[in-house]
């Protein structure tokens, strides 16, 4: 089973319009024609693929991301509109990955940049996570995790303590994937794997205490592999 993550597309409606040092919609057709040479069973989308506030940014998504062979799914990001992506595509909460599955956590709060589960998710997370004991992804946009930079830290899962708590009792959680961070990201909190994945638009100069674009980095996107029990993942570049 191979599952492709891609993150943080940030378009706009003019599908010229260009970001701080590149162009997004440009970048994201590059990503995708990478990606689908790599032959992905499924593909995540992990939030923040509109920049804009316009519906046309995600039909611009919805037509790239329709190029691919296999399915696809996307869940929402901080600069995200609900309503805008599900009129074309559908959100699901959980993935059968065969003999994994994925579970997809909506860390979105209205009107913030930082993200949070909240109980209400997390009581259901814990009941989700009592029904099947398979190995599971959890996957949201905001990282449960401080990355080191000290403006994004600022900006993470509010609740993320709370989030550690609820999964101490579930060991067949093995890891976490998030986007919002604009880099490749790894580490680990105990025996759970947290990966964060690079941007398809702008990328951000990891371990910085303020804002700073990475103007050496280039776009990505995140392969994972699931064979038996065993995860391998790692992060392909792309010229834009």
């Amino acid at each position: 089973m191979r599952l492709i993550q891609i993150s943080d597309c940030h378009l706009c409606a003019n599908p010229e319009a260009r970001s701080r040092i590149g162009y997004p919609l440009r970048q994201l057709r590059s990503v995708v024609a990478q990606a689908r040479r790599l032959r992905p069973d499924i593909v995540l989308v992990s939030g923040d693929i509109g920049h804009d506030e316009s519906p046309a940014a995600y039909r611009h998504a919805f037509e790239v991301f329709a190029e691919f062979e296999c399915p696809w799914f996307w869940m929402t990001g901080n600069h995200d509109h609900p309503e805008f992506m599900e009129e074309l595509h559908p959100f699901h909460d959980e993935l059968d990955l065969g003999e994994w599955r994925l579970l997809l956590l909506d860390s979105r709060v209205p009107g913030q940049a930082g993200g949070e589960l909240g109980q209400a998710a997390l009581q259901d997370l814990a009941m989700r996570l009592e029904e099947d004991d398979r190995p599971t992804l959890l996957a949201m946009h905001h990282p449960p995790l401080e990355i080191g930079s000290a403006w994004m830290d600022a900006l993470g899962l509010a609740d993320r303590e709370a989030l550690w708590q609820t999964l101490a009792a579930y060991g067949q959680v093995r890891a976490v994937l998030c986007g919002h961070i604009h880099q490749a990201f790894a580490a680990r909190h105990g025996d759970i794997a947290v990966y964060g994945c690079p941007a398809t638009a702008d990328q951000f100069l990891p371990r910085r205490d303020d804002f700073t674009l990475d103007e050496a980095s280039r776009p990505g996107f995140r392969i994972v592999d699931l064979e038996g029990q065993r995860l391998s993942t790692w992060v392909e570049r792309v010229d834009p």
